[in-house]
């Protein structure tokens, strides 16, 4: 019996990491009579090309279906396409519910300015990268990878291909294919596949979906959304109220906070807006 990672899984077969060989295998049935599916990600034993178990997970995405993550990098356009700023916020929240770190590198910086809006998150304590074509970032990007299990999320035309050919050369043919899969608008397969870094890491990319469907699939309840908002902190234990929603209350530390200018204003609307969501979903939903 062997240990591994599963690096992709695909048409009912999973390939697993072993650390000196990567062996396809079938998961046991037992795993579909519990309703239990193995992700990308995971941690298993496996004997005889077949997944026996697998280990507890740190955390797990349900779309795009991964497990064990570090960070998620979201490379976002300064322009064409312009950022939403809501989703971003959105998908951020996710994160730090489940306890993985979100990093942003911005791109297109010579078509517009990203600190416009980069200065907000890094203010709000993100890791902030400006990508421009001459490589200046490229090298703290790629530190920053290295030895870590990064999912990276972006849509279509951000750059994100164009990055990891930068930054990772020996994965430019597949990482060109994934591109070219996108740029297509074959938008139905859901596979992750990681790629493992020549430092130590992978690099964990997610060819044909949607970044709304990480928000879509993963329900935040109204009063924990406010902790997923790393800003927040130090006035929500300031609050006079401990049942405040910190959208519009007098006396809210955290409203007062942006009036006084120290929370952005766009991301205090991102929080009433995923807020309100929230309150509307009912308790069987979740």
């Amino acid at each position: 019996m062997e240990k591994g990672r599963i690096i992709k899984a695909i048409s009912g077969f999973y390939y697993v990491d072993t650390g000196t060989k990567v062996i396809a295998c079938k998961a046991r049935g037992v795993f579909r009579k519990q309703e239990i599916t193995p992700l990308t990600g995971d941690f298993v034993t496996i004997e005889d090309q077949t997944v026996m178990e697998i280990l507890p997970r740190k955390n797990q995405f349900l779309r795009p279906p991964a497990a064990n993550l570090d960070q998620v990098l979201f490379v976002v356009a300064s322009a064409e396409p312009e950022p939403n700023f809501f989703i971003l916020d959105q998908l951020i929240a996710v994160c730090e519910k489940k306890e993985i770190e979100p990093i942003l590198a911005i791109t297109k910086n010579d078509l517009k300015d990203g600190a416009s809006f980069g200065s907000v998150y890094q203010k709000a304590g993100f890791s902030v990268y400006y990508i421009d074509p001459d490589g200046k970032e490229d090298k703290a990007v790629y530190d920053r990878l290295k030895g870590k299990v990064t999912l990276l999320v972006g849509n279509t035309g951000v750059g994100k291909s164009t990055l990891l050919n930068r930054l990772f050369p020996s994965l430019s043919l597949k990482t060109g294919e994934i591109s070219e899969k996108l740029g297509r608008g074959r938008h139905t397969t859901r596979h992750v596949e990681m790629f493992p870094l020549p430092e130590g890491g992978y690099v964990a990319d997610t060819p044909g979906f949607g970044t709304v469907e990480i928000g879509k699939y993963e329900i935040i309840k109204k009063e924990e959304l406010a902790f997923c908002f790393r800003e927040f902190s130090p006035y929500i234990e300031a609050c006079l109220f401990k049942d405040c929603s910190h959208r519009t209350e007098k006396g809210c530390q955290v409203v007062k906070a942006v009036e006084d200018g120290q929370i952005p204003k766009s991301r205090h609307s991102s929080y009433c807006a995923l807020y309100e969501e929230a309150a509307k979903i009912k308790d069987w939903e979740r």
